[in-house]
């Protein structure tokens, strides 16, 4: 069966993330959304834990339902057209700080574990090395290799997919605190290692530029910290609706069909620049002034653009003979905010995505399916919205250094 699944988000118990982070309204959102399997995040946090071992159920081998009684709390308001039943899969992040070589190397792994039981074994051998209850996204002094070992060692089905591969603090190819190659960081483990998630500052045209990178399935995920930021970017799936079936469908690549991106120039680090004196700067401008801000004379933060650059070997368009295919596109409540001339999150935007789903269904398949001459009567500057959106016709500044 075809579904979309957001694979990488955060609870309430991580930091800087809303209050609503909670079971109940991730599967409401989800729904809205038109997401079938969701992460739960953060599984390694044992108050987030116990939530999920309270809430949740097993459903499908290896995944997990929102049990009827929590499902009912919430089902006041879903627009019809959106009713449908979710999948949790058990996910969480690590953050790795250790010294390796001669840098300080800050690396961020999405896990994922097949059953209540295994993620509650990693919980406990992971909170002998650190502290895993002060943060939903905990930080341990760990080799990722030796993170990965570890994962492995309490089970055999769970794996692991580097995250945000590209961002420049805290990822596997950071310009500030990463590597050159998958191989530096995992090692005689790397083998364990078949997908990569691209993060929200790239898409995967910029990664097919690095041949090295050919093996690997690239995804894409929100890493919500609030339930109405699932789905900014997402996977799309024909397989059978299980744990060991996407991880078979990313470790070999069949039944994976690809994903939905956020446009890569909306990520907070594409380009390179300094955000106090307000400098954006392209790759060729970094280089061109010595990689210093032209303001103040400091160096700038490079950028997931200019870091793609450096490393790739291929030319801007070239590409492996086989790629996944991809989509990009913007929120329905962005788009809603262009057309109102109000806020994202004001009464006006959220009344109109509500009243646009109950009539057509999902926000993806607003986004991506419904034909526009569904939409003509009522809203002439939606249709040209969208169809702007779905041919890429659009304008954005690119994000940096956190911007």
């Amino acid at each position: 069966m075809q579904f979309i699944a957001d694979l990488h988000i955060h609870s309430h118990f991580s930091r800087a993330t809303s209050g609503k982070c909670k079971p109940e309204y991730l599967n409401y959102w989800a729904q809205l959304k038109g997401i079938g399997v969701v992460g739960t995040g953060d599984f390694t946090h044992p108050g987030w834990l116990a939530e999920l071992k309270e809430k949740l159920e097993p459903a499908n081998d290896g995944l997990y339902r929102l049990k009827d009684e929590f499902v009912k709390s919430i089902k006041e308001g879903m627009p019809p057209p959106c009713i449908s039943d979710v999948r949790f899969i058990l996910q969480c992040e690590i953050s790795t700080i250790y010294k390796k070589g001669d840098m300080t190397r800050k690396i961020h792994h999405v896990i994922f574990m097949p059953d209540i039981q295994t993620a509650e074994e990693l919980s406990k051998r992971l909170g002998k090395i650190g502290n895993v209850a002060s943060d939903g996204r905990p930080i341990l002094g760990l080799n990722s290799r030796n993170l990965l070992e570890i994962v492995l060692e309490v089970s055999e089905e769970a794996f692991l997919v580097p995250a945000h591969i590209w961002t420049p603090w805290f990822s596997l190819f950071g310009s500030k605190s990463g590597f050159d190659t998958v191989e530096e960081c995992y090692e005689d483990l790397s083998e364990h290692i078949f997908a990569l998630e691209t993060g929200l500052s790239s898409d995967p045209p910029m990664n097919w530029r690095i041949s090295a990178l050919d093996r690997y399935t690239l995804i894409s995920n929100s890493d919500a910290h609030s339930p109405g930021k699932l789905a900014r970017e997402v996977n799309l799936f024909d397989t059978d609706l299980s744990y060991y079936a996407i991880r078979d469908s990313l470790k070999y690549r069949k039944g994976f069909l690809g994903t939905i991106e956020f446009f890569p120039q909306e990520g907070k680090y594409h380009y390179d620049g300094h955000r106090k004196c307000q400098i954006r700067m392209s790759p060729k401008e970094t280089l061109a002034n010595k990689g210093l801000c032209p303001a103040c004379g400091k160096e700038v933060t490079i950028g997931v653009m200019h870091r793609v650059e450096s490393l790739a070997d291929r030319p801007e368009g070239g590409k492996p003979e086989k790629t996944d295919p991809f989509s990009s596109l913007i929120s329905l409540s962005s788009i809603l905010s262009e057309i109102l001339q109000v806020g994202p999150n004001t009464a006006r935007v959220q009344r109109r995505y509500i009243e646009l789903l109950s009539k057509f269904g999902p926000e993806l398949a607003i986004l991506r399916d419904i034909p526009l001459d569904q939409f003509k009567k009522g809203d002439p500057l939606l249709v040209e919205a969208i169809r702007k959106v779905r041919s890429g016709n659009i304008y954005i500044k690119e994000g940096y250094d956190g911007e």
